[in-house]
């Protein structure tokens, strides 16, 4: 059977006859599809199929090294029977980011941990044990579990490195914030001698074991981590002492950690930056460089809600989340698209007096026109001018209140006059007051 392009026609080359529909069409064509369908599934039942016979084998292979005191290389010689039976004992229970490795423990998140080497292996199995033994002896040596460090953050660290909130999929974020390191004293603190820069890679290693910590292996929750790296004032290329870190701890990560980094998210990205990548990128795998996207300064917060909910995404990025705040988590965030050349109207009821309208609110890409005013229910009350319509853009994030002494309704308008249709996130709540004349009468 063939079909020819930039026609109807489906010849059949059995018979060489041809139509241009009715039944004979229909049927050569279902059976096409069904023919491409099952060849389909069956080659997604044939991967399906080997990627758990390389589990299965993989598996062994671990179990074979554990009990066979390889897991870690060769055993020591000239040990005593009592030493290396506590040392096969100690073996068993083997872990790795708090899973245990021994398959017949049967703990749910064993398999998911040998995936990760497997799927950054290609599911080559014997490549794949390679990596996981050489993680094990790295950690060994590194000691890069956050309990034996018993080291404590650095304050001027945690404005440049930290975790905050999680993405849609309820996976750790962790940001990476350059622009601090701009100011000398910080820069020399934390690059000034070799030991200053091993001092700096092992508290991003124990920030990103931190993260780790908060995952839960387990099938169908989160299992990785989505990294932010913001270069907004960064030092330049030029900076010798940061570019090799940053190097370093690619590599560590792709070499140790795999398949624990989702997203590799870089925003507030300058020039210069696409040219080193380039240049760096040839260290990188292939399946490690898919996850990398790239914003531009006027791009960061459409990119960055594509992954994280308004209500976790902090406001300097264009997000509604802020620390101690009056909002909470579980505070509805509501969503309103305004086509181009419209307005879009958010109206908040108050039926009842005596309490404080609290709102938040952010246009993704603003260049808006906006305005927020009061309306009484009663025909004979004024209506409130609580904001006068101006432009606003940038990344505005707007946040007002309002006591209500009568029912009514908050009504905010919007005008987009661009092109493009824009995004608005919101949400409010109230709060009871007590008015202050009530104060002044005592």
């Amino acid at each position: 059977m063939k079909m020819e392009n930039g026609s109807n026609y489906i010849y059949d080359e059995d018979d060489g006859s041809s139509s241009t529909g009715g039944s004979g069409r229909e049927n050569s064509s279902q059976e096409y599809f069904e023919a491409f369908q099952e060849d389909g599934i069956a080659a997604i039942e044939e991967m399906k199929l080997k990627k758990k016979k390389a589990l299965l084998e993989f598996r062994c292979m671990v179990q074979d090294a554990i009990l066979g005191n390889y897991i870690l290389g060769k055993p020591k010689k000239n040990v005593s029977p009592t030493q290396a039976a506590k040392s096969r004992q100690q073996l068993k229970e083997i872990s790795l980011w708090g899973v245990p490795l021994l398959p017949t423990k049967c703990h749910q998140g064993t398999d998911i941990v040998l995936l990760k080497f497997l799927k950054a292996k290609d599911f080559k199995v014997h490549e794949a044990f390679k990596m996981l033994r050489k993680t094990l002896i790295w950690r060994r040596d590194f000691m890069a579990n956050v309990d034996q460090q018993g080291e404590m953050l650095d304050p001027d660290f945690d404005k440049i490195v930290y975790l905050n909130c999680k993405d849609k999929q309820g996976q750790p974020l962790c940001y990476n914030i350059y622009g601090p390191l701009k100011d000398r004293e910080l820069y020399k603190k934390f690059f000034g001698t070799k030991n200053d820069c091993d001092k700096f890679l092992r508290l991003k290693i124990q920030l990103l074991e931190k993260g780790i910590q908060e995952l839960s292996f387990k099938p169908g929750g989160p299992n990785s981590i989505v990294q932010i790296t913001d270069l907004k004032n960064s030092p330049g290329p030029g900076h010798k002492e940061l570019s090799l870190i940053c190097k370093k701890s690619l590599m560590l990560t792709q070499n140790h950690y795999p398949d624990l980094i989702h997203r590799n998210i870089i925003i507030n990205v300058p020039f210069w930056f696409y040219v080193c990548h380039v240049m760096s990128s040839k260290f990188i795998s292939q399946r490690n460089k898919r996850k990398f996207v790239f914003a531009r300064p006027s791009k960061v917060t459409k990119t960055l809600l594509k992954y994280i909910s308004p209500e976790n995404l902090p406001v300097e990025y264009g997000g509604l989340y802020r620390e101690n705040d009056e909002f909470f988590p579980e505070d509805r965030v509501s969503e309103l698209v305004i086509r181009k050349s419209t307005a879009g109207c958010i109206q908040i009821p108050v039926p009842e007096a005596g309490v404080t309208m609290i709102w938040d609110l952010t246009v993704v890409e603003w260049d808006v026109l906006y305005k927020e005013e009061f309306i009484p229910d009663d025909e004979g009350s004024y209506t409130v001018l609580l904001r006068e319509e101006r432009e606003s853009k940038g990344g505005e994030i707007i946040r007002n209140s309002f006591y209500i002494n009568e029912p009514g309704k908050i009504v905010i308008t919007i005008h987009n006059s661009t092109f493009n249709r824009k995004k608005v996130f919101y949400r409010f709540k109230t709060k009871p007051t007590v008015p202050m004349y009530v104060f002044y009468k005592k």
